[in-house]
């Protein structure tokens, strides 16, 4: 179903909810509706978590508790109308471990709307917070219960056929869906939803928004009696520092504060629900850069038994720290799918990322499909001058044609920027679409660096981080701030010493370099000692050497595997995609499965355990030990998948092909960045930005990786990929 269908569904729904009699008490009403005038199509997607009755036959429509006896309905919804259940309780429970926030919400939901003797499909929907990702949903309704887990792909090839749209998968990338089968008129469902999401980071100020934002019309019909609303936020900052609350949407309570932890709660009896999103900010107090070193030990049950350790950095508050000059070189994919509004709000967003510029900035402008332009044969200064000549040759030159080659406008990019000294390089390149040379671009693209000018000379390589962004309508913001963040550098060449003594594997594997706009989180696993005391050096931007003295301390509350798992699970699927290593594979499926995040290798399941039946023969289910019944129902892939190279080479337009698309990425924006260690006068970073589901995103991930090599000390490549459709070969 798609965002257009479900909005008309709901439309739907609300209409046929008007058909429900609530008795002649005049102080029982029906649940409010938007008037006309307030009404958009946008204000049907959820902004909280939300159930609907599915209602493709009109004629169930009717109060379980008092039937109205109104007039038949003839005819059957095509797509089935959504009509929103009423919530009886709500509550939510927000812990934030470092950068990630894990939320959990709890709630009761009853089908007032269908007969009583009559059943209907229930649809959940999630939406979550900045790169929410679902974790698992529980649901219990009478003797049934259902719950999601995570399986091999091996293991769903049988049945993988009957995977259906509407069984579940995400509505628009930050909306997650997942269909109940037959409830019966009249039941209360409990559900219980968990996903984590990334807290967002600006002038040292970290933030968890969750959507909580309840339409009026999910409050129960009925006399104006009290109804249970419950909000829990911890914070353990992962640091000895002292964090401070700063602003919050509720009234919430301050039950803890210790060191580096706080606690807080809201719990009322309340007569409408919540009417806002949570947003809760914090800071940790810090003028300059601070860290910490956090070790611990791997579960009995932990596929990986060597030990855990996570390395935090804060940049503080760094709005006085010099960054780097930049020079930067914005290749543009221009071949026939990027067409229409891709293409406008990539120009729109490559108009305010120039504008940024400053005027010891040096820029240049390449545009591609089966040829290759530039606005200049080398680069020139961020002048208003060449910015107002730079937009005008946008204007000119931005025409889509036929043809991708993304080969030869990046090595283009690489000559222009290889004399580089003294500033940080910046490549950013927009594409769409998937070409047929992924692995061979990977290997040109190392080889050209490693010969080029550094690889034999490095000390230290790094590697950037991994991020997400979901709607298309955002595409021109999130390039700007991704620019931003790009630019905003404070520590290159960052290493730590001593490791020599331990076998180390560290998530990404290259260090990134740390950036005023985000804190820099390092992951791994070990085997050895490490010593009381790690030491972090670094390069500032006025090139002298910059030392931390990190402690270790054991992370007694931070669950390090759960924090880790989709950013190595990220890592390790694109070194498998390249590598086409097997082992890396079953690595990922078994992460997968043990911290139940979605991967390339592994399947959502909905499982239903029925115990008032008795097992039979069929397929899909199984029985358990206690003689319950189950059934299960595997939904479609939950991630981007590996690219749609048809769809590529046909050229097809942003959302013309429906049945191949991953259902994950509607619309998905990825970021990733690499940098490398100091060597002379440059230090070398990629930023990544992937939009579109048929991107490969992790050809991207990879490249980004092999480009870390370009330059010496201080160079910073910024690689950005926004797409969305496919486009020629």
């Amino acid at each position: 179903m798609s965002a257009e269908d479900f909005i008309k569904s709901v439309d739907d729904g609300i209409r046929l909810s008007k058909r429900l009699y609530f008795g002649k008490d005049r102080a029982v009403a029906p649940p409010k509706t938007p008037p006309p005038m307030e009404r958009s199509l946008q204000s049907y997607l959820p902004s909280s978590p939300m159930v609907y009755a599915v209602i493709p036959d009109p004629s169930i429509v009717d109060n379980p508790d008092i039937p109205s006896y109104q007039p038949h309905v003839y005819g059957r919804s095509d797509p089935p109308a959504l009509i929103p259940l009423q919530m009886n309780s709500v509550e939510l429970k927000a812990d934030c471990y470092l950068d990630t926030a894990f939320v959990s919400v709890s709630g009761t939901w009853r089908v007032h709307c269908v007969m009583g003797s009559k059943s209907c499909d229930c649809r959940i929907a999630v939406p979550m917070g900045e790169q929410g990702s679902i974790l698992g949903v529980e649901v219990t309704i009478s003797r049934k219960s259902y719950c999601t887990q995570f399986i091999p792909i091996e293991e769903k090839k049988d049945i993988d056929k009957a995977a259906r749209v509407e069984d579940g998968g995400f509505l628009k990338a930050h909306i997650f869906t997942l269909k109940v089968p037959q409830v019966d008129g009249g039941s209360n469902i409990s559900i219980k939803i968990c996903w984590s999401q990334k807290l967002l980071f600006s002038d040292g100020q970290y933030t968890l928004n969750v959507p909580f934002t309840f339409p009026e019309y999910v409050i129960p019909a009925g006399k104006k009696l009290s109804k249970k609303e419950r909000i829990e936020v911890n914070v353990d900052a992962g640091t000895e520092s002292e964090v401070l609350c700063k602003t919050t949407s509720h009234p919430l309570k301050e039950l803890r504060r210790k060191v580096g932890n706080l606690g807080f709660l809201y719990e009322a009896e309340v007569l409408s629900w919540s009417n806002a999103d949570l947003n809760f900010s914090y800071t940790v107090s810090s003028s300059h850069i601070i860290g910490n070193v956090l070790v611990q030990s791997p579960s009995l049950y932990d596929v990986d038994q060597r030990e855990m350790f996570c390395l935090y950095l804060l940049p503080g508050n760094q709005k006085s720290s010099k960054l780097l000059r930049k020079d930067v070189v914005f290749v543009v994919d221009i071949s026939g799918s990027m067409k229409g509004k891709l293409l406008e709000d990539t120009k729109n967003a490559l108009s305010a990322s120039l504008h940024k510029l400053g005027p010891e900035d040096s820029f240049a402008i390449i545009a591609f499909n089966s040829e290759v332009y530039q606005s200049s044969m080398s680069l020139e200064l961020a002048t208003p001058e060449a910015i107002d000549r730079a937009t005008q040759w946008i204007e000119i030159n931005f025409v889509p044609g036929d043809g991708t080659n993304i080969l030869n406008p990046l090595n283009k990019a690489v000559e222009m920027l290889s004399d580089c000294r003294g500033s940080v390089p910046i490549i950013f390149l927009i594409t769409d679409g998937t070409v047929e040379d992924e692995r061979h671009i990977c290997d040109v693209m190392k080889s050209t660096f490693c010969n080029h000018h550094f690889l034999r000379m490095l000390a230290t390589i790094g590697r950037g981080q991994y991020d997400a962004a979901y709607d298309v309508d955002m595409i021109d913001l999130r390039m700007e701030a991704l620019f931003s963040r790009a630019a905003s550098t404070i520590l290159t060449d960052i290493a730590i010493e001593p490791l020599e003594d331990l076998e180390i594997e560290m998530y990404p594997s290259r260090i990134p370099d740390l950036s005023s706009a985000f804190p820099l989180t390092v992951f791994g696993r070990y085997n050895g000692r490490l010593p009381d005391q790690l030491k972090v050096t670094g390069t500032l931007a006025d090139s002298s050497t910059h030392v931390i003295d990190l402690h270790i301390h054991k992370a007694k509350d931070i669950p390090l595997d759960k924090v880790c798992a989709k950013p190595q699970i990220d890592q390790l699927t694109a070194q498998s995609w390249l590598s086409e290593d097997k082992l890396l594979e079953e690595k990922v499926t078994k992460l997968s499965m043990q911290n139940s995040v979605a991967s390339e290798f592994t399947r959502m399941i909905l499982q239903e355990t029925n115990e008032g039946t008795k097992a039979t023969e069929t397929s899909g289910s199984e029985k358990d030990p206690k003689g319950a019944q189950k059934k299960t129902i595997v939904l479609r892939n939950l991630c981007v998948g590996f690219g749609n190279l048809q769809a590529t080479n046909e050229n097809v337009p942003p959302g013309a092909e429906q049945v191949k698309l991953p259902e994950a990425a509607e619309i998905l924006v990825k970021a990733a960045s690499n940098c490398c260690g100091k060597i002379f006068t440059h230090c070398c970073c990629m930023c990544c930005i992937q939009c579109c589901s048929r991107l490969n995103d992790q050809f991207v991930i990879v490249l980004t990786q092999l480009c870390s090599a370009l330059a010496c000390l201080g160079c910073f490549e910024c690689c950005t990929q926004i797409c969305c459709g496919g486009h020629d070969g």
